[in-house]
């Protein structure tokens, strides 16, 4: 319940976050000179406090969500795991110990082709 809740709060600073980055002035003017410049007087915002709101919000944002990445990691539920699933699967298949390390008695076969009896290495007559 907790970890859904948290999910949702990042999802909005993600979307809200998004916004105010692309509202931010590049290599032009941005919000700041184009929007905020020909509201003079009106508002009361000019294109350096429109530039201070959204490089304060996109700091803020992106503190807050830092902050919550962080708490969602601690607030998922593991359901009572005591051991990782690779300690889980190593638990599975207990060494098995034979008299001496030097026995192969693999069930793989072998990589080299076994020929049938009786077949050597011999040339045909027909070459001749």
């Amino acid at each position: 319940m907790l970890y859904t809740i948290i999910l949702s709060v990042i999802v909005l600073i993600c979307i809200l976050l998004t916004i105010v980055i692309l509202l931010q002035p590049g290599q032009g003017q941005g919000l700041s000179g184009g929007l905020a410049g020909g509201m003079q007087g009106g508002a009361g915002l000019g294109a350096r406090r429109t530039a201070d709101l959204l490089s304060k919000s996109t700091s803020i944002l992106g503190g807050s969500l830092l902050v919550l990445c962080v708490l969602a990691n601690f607030a998922i539920d593991h359901g009572q795991q005591t051991e990782s699933a690779v300690q889980q699967s190593g638990t599975e298949q207990p060494a098995q110990q034979q008299g001496n390390g030097l026995n192969n008695n693999s069930q793989t076969p072998s990589a080299v082709p076994e020929l049938p009896q009786g077949q050597g290495n011999t040339q045909s007559d027909s070459t001749n």
